[in-house]
C-alpha cells in the first residue's frame, strides 16, 4: 500500500452535497479533503436538479458570502405559472416578479442547470482552498472506533476522524457503512428531456403543467424552464412502449405536439426513470464515524425539488455534528452528536419521501379514484377557485414540513 495521508474529516462525492460538505468543513478550519471518482472536467449528461429554493440559497449564502447571490444571479425565475386540465386552464398565478431583483435580496428561488451549480460551489471551494482528489473511486472503508481508514482503488490509503458519504445513489460509502435504502419504487415511468432555449425567440419564462395533456391522450405532461433551456416531463401509461417515446424519433415526434416544433430539433438529453422513494435505514453508522448526505441517503421523486435542496442541509448538518463531536469531553458526548444530526436529517428525509410519494399519488393517470377527484376539482375551479391551486400544488406534495435549519454558519 502506499504512503498514509491523514485530515479530520474526508468527504466523499464532488457533486452539489459533498461541495457544500467540504466548504462548510474548510470554513470552520477543520481539517479535510474530498474524494472524487471521476476525473476532474467529466462529463456530466442532463440538467439533473435546477431548482434551488430561497432557504437552500440562504444557507449556501452563510456558508460563504456571495455564493447564495451568485447563484441567483446565474439563475431565472419564471414569473407565471400555469396548470392545465385536458387543455383548460385552471390554475394561474402570476408573482410578479423579474429577472431583474433587489441585488441585496435573495428571490423565492432560481433555476439553473446542476452543472452551473456545481461550477459556482467548486468555485468557492477553490477560493477557499479546499483540497482535491479526482480520479479516485473508494474501494473499501475500515471503520474502527477511533476513526475510519479509506482506501482507493489505486491503492491510497486515507485517515480521518469521520467519513461524510456524498456519493450518490450507488454509494459506496453507504455499502462499506453496512447502511441500506429502504422503501419502494415506483411503477410509473417517467421520461425527461432538456431542450436548449432558441435565445433569439424564447418561449415566455412559464412554468406549464398539463393534466391529460389533449395532445398527448391521458398523459401528464410539465415545461420547466431554468436558465439556458427547458426541461419537459412526461408521464407515460401503464401499457405504453417506453422505448417508442425515448427513442430520439420518438421523442422529437411527441415534444413536437406539447412545444414549438422548432424545439424538437434542440434536444440536449433525454432519460427515462421508474422513480425510488427510499431512505437509509440510518445516516450514520454504529460506530457513529461516517454520516450520509443527499443521494447516498435518500432518493425522491423530483416533484417539489426534494432532493438537492435537502441535500445541501444534509451536509451543513453533518458538518454541524461532526464539529460538536470533535470538541466533545467523553465519548458519549461524542456519540450523541453525530447521532442527533444524523436522526434529524433522517427524519426530514421521511418526511420529504412522503410527501413526493403524495405527489406521486396525485398524478398516477391510472388511479380512477385520484382521476374522478381531478375531474371535479377542474370543472368547478371557476365556482370554488381554490380547487385550481389544489390542482396546482399537487404535484409537488405538501408544503411544510419539519421546521427549517435556522443556525447560522
Amino acid at each position: 500500500m502506499k504512503s498514509v495521508n491523514k485530515c479530520d474529516v474526508i468527504v466523499v462525492g464532488a457533486g452539489p452535497v459533498g461541495l457544500t460538505a467540504v466548504l462548510v468543513l474548510q470554513k470552520k478550519g477543520i481539517s479535510c479533503m474530498i474524494i472524487e471518482a471521476e476525473p476532474k472536467d467529466r462529463p456530466r449528461p442532463g440538467s439533473r436538479a435546477i431548482y434551488l429554493h430561497s432557504a437552500t440559497l440562504k444557507l449556501l449564502e452563510e456558508t460563504s458570502k456571495g455564493l447564495g447571490f451568485e447563484l441567483a444571479k446565474n439563475g431565472i425565475i419564471w414569473p407565471v405559472k400555469r396548470t392545465l386540465y385536458k387543455g383548460k386552464e385552471v390554475y394561474v398565478k402570476n408573482y410578479g416578479v423579474t429577472n431583474n431583483q433587489d441585488p441585496n435580496k435573495l428571490p423565492h428561488f432560481t433555476a439553473l442547470h446542476q452543472d452551473h451549480i456545481e461550477k459556482h460551489i467548486y468555485n468557492a471551494c477553490i477560493e477557499a482552498g479546499v483540497k482535491f482528489v479526482w480520479g479516485a473511486p473508494v474501494a473499501k472503508l475500515s471503520i474502527q472506533d477511533n476513526g475510519v481508514a479509506l482506501i482507493t482503488e489505486s491503492g491510497d490509503v486515507w485517515e480521518a476522524k469521520y467519513v461524510i458519504g456524498a456519493d450518490g445513489a450507488r454509494s459506496v460509502v453507504r455499502e462499506q457503512a453496512g447502511l441500506k435504502l429502504e422503501g419502494p419504487r415506483t411503477n410509473d415511468t417517467f421520461l425527461v428531456v432538456d431542450v436548449k432555449e432558441d435565445e433569439e425567440n424564447p418561449l415566455p419564462l412559464e412554468r406549464i403543467f398539463h393534466y391529460h395533456h389533449p395532445a398527448m391522450g391521458r398523459r401528464n405532461v410539465m415545461l420547466v424552464p431554468f436558465k439556458g433551456g427547458w426541461r419537459v416531463d412526461l408521464q407515460l401509461l401503464e401499457d405504453d412502449d417506453v422505448e417508442e417515446f425515448i427513442n430520439i424519433e420518438g421523442v422529437k415526434k411527441w415534444l413536437s405536439k406539447v412545444m414549438d416544433p422548432k424545439y424538437a430539433e434542440r434536444i440536449t438529453w433525454v432519460s427515462s426513470y421508474r422513480f425510488h422513494q427510499v431512505v437509509a435505514n440510518s445516516f450514520t453508522d454504529e460506530k457513529h464515524r461516517v454520516l450520509l448526505a443527499g443521494e447516498a441517503a435518500h432518493l425522491f421523486a423530483p416533484f417539489g425539488a426534494r432532493g438537492l435542496n435537502s441535500g445541501v442541509p444534509d451536509a451543513i448538518i453533518a458538518v454541524r455534528g461532526i464539529e460538536k463531536a470533535l470538541s466533545a469531553d467523553t465519548e458519549e458526548m461524542r456519540h450523541e452528536a453525530i447521532g442527533a444530526s444524523a436522526t434529524e436529517r433522517r427524519i426530514a428525509a421521511q418526511w420529504n419521501r412522503d410527501g413526493s410519494t403524495t405527489a406521486l399519488h396525485h398524478l398516477q393517470g391510472e388511479a380512477k379514484e385520484i382521476d374522478m377527484k381531478r375531474a371535479v376539482a377542474a370543472s368547478l375551479t371557476s365556482i370554488v377557485p381554490r380547487l385550481g391551486r389544489w390542482l396546482d400544488e399537487g404535484p409537488y406534495g405538501p408544503k411544510f414540513g419539519p421546521p427549517e435549519l435556522t443556525t447560522k454558519y
